[in-house]
């Protein structure tokens, strides 16, 4: 028997039903939408406002009806409305930010994957806490500002798609930051960024087979030149702050990659880790998410961060990516994530992947 992470109570609306995949009109929503429909699943788009309209351009990945709310802090409301409809919701980047981790812990609609999860991401330092203790490799992190030996970045806690990071070349540039609110100061790793995108089952008794369950890599995004492209960055933010320009780390799109073969097997081992120590700690993590780390020179690949749901990087894969189609020719992480929901009723074990 698996770890029961949804309540009876809270599983009671979707009993006997074909459940409804919800999601935030936003983020990797057209993917989400697209994969349920291929699955058979009614899908329902939350939305701030008038329904957008670019979802018309996209027949197969407009979601079934709209639910429209007057601002993102009025989506707790629709929550009865969600459960007569038999409603899942598959959270994504953007629906937690705008929402705030609180109140999505706290919906009365079942969501798919550990909601407890929330907790260790948006805290940075839990955050570390669970990559260190989990025996991954991290970039160091400073407490005393003058420790600190050369380039660092700093980071507000949260999924914010890069938005006010800050890259200090040494000390005495980063004592000109000034935070907005709680951050970190992390080491900043020279080599080339990989975004690898998994998909933990705990229900899954094939493939790439865990203490419980099994792990999925579905795509790989962003990648850069080690050690020259971010070794330019350096020296690019101070030609930029010289031209009355602050530099940003906002992401405005994404590149798919794929990792040298022979590497592959250190991937699926950090990522394995990172999942069965969150058994333990919370009850563990279900469904899509998102190991970044930097692969440097040694080819050692230190984590820097971890995404615990659908991270937009997988829009590149609609049609499936170089390592889904060893698995599925054309299975995207949206699909992946309807085909879960599917086989866990099929089989009476919501309760194991909702909560």
């Amino acid at each position: 028997m698996g770890v029961r992470l949804a309540s009876d109570e809270r599983l009671a609306p979707l009993a006997g039903r074909t459940p409804a995949i919800a999601t935030l009109c936003s983020h990797s929503s057209l993917q989400i939408f697209h994969g349920a429909r291929a699955e058979g699943l009614p899908t329902i788009g939350l939305c701030v406002g008038p329904p957008p309209k670019f979802y018309d351009a996209f027949p197969l990945a407009r979601p079934d009806r709209f639910l429209s709310v007057s601002r993102v802090a009025d989506l707790p409301s629709t929550a009865a409305r969600l459960r007569e409809e038999a409603a899942i919701i598959v959270p994504h980047g953007s629906f937690v930010e705008y929402l705030g981790p609180e109140a999505f812990a706290s919906l009365d609609v079942p969501v798919f994957g550990n909601r407890a999860v929330l907790g260790w991401e948006s805290d940075r330092r839990k955050e570390r806490d669970w990559l260190e203790s989990a025996g991954v490799p991290i970039p160091r992190l400073y407490e005393d500002p003058d420790e600190v030996e050369g380039p660092v970045i700093v980071k507000y806690y949260g999924a914010k798609g890069g938005k006010g990071f800050y890259l200090a070349k040494n000390r005495e540039a980063l004592a000109e930051f000034r935070p907005t609110g709680p951050y970190v100061v992390q080491e900043y790793v020279l080599g080339t960024r990989y975004y690898m995108h998994f998909f933990y089952s705990p229900i899954t008794d094939h493939g790439y087979r865990l203490s419980r369950g099994s792990l999925e890599l579905l795509g790989m995004d962003r990648r850069d030149e080690a050690n020259i492209d971010e070794l330019y960055k350096l020296g690019a933010q101070e030609e930029l702050l010289k031209a009355g320009i602050r530099p940003t780390f906002v992401v405005t799109g994404n590149v798919p990659v794929i990792l040298r073969e022979s590497l592959l097997p250190k991937a699926f081992e950090v990522a394995g880790r990172i999942i069965e120590r969150s058994v333990e700690l919370f009850g563990g993590m279900v469904g899509p998410f998102c190991v970044e780390g930097i692969m440097t020179e040694d080819l050692e690949y230190k984590v820097f961060e971890i995404s615990t749901r659908i991270v937009a990087g997988t829009n590149l894969f609609i049609s499936g990516s170089p390592y889904s189609d060893f698995i599925e020719p054309g299975l995207s992480t949206g699909r992946r994530i309807a085909r879960e929901i599917r086989r866990a009723q099929a089989e009476d074990r919501l309760a194991e992947i909702l909560s």
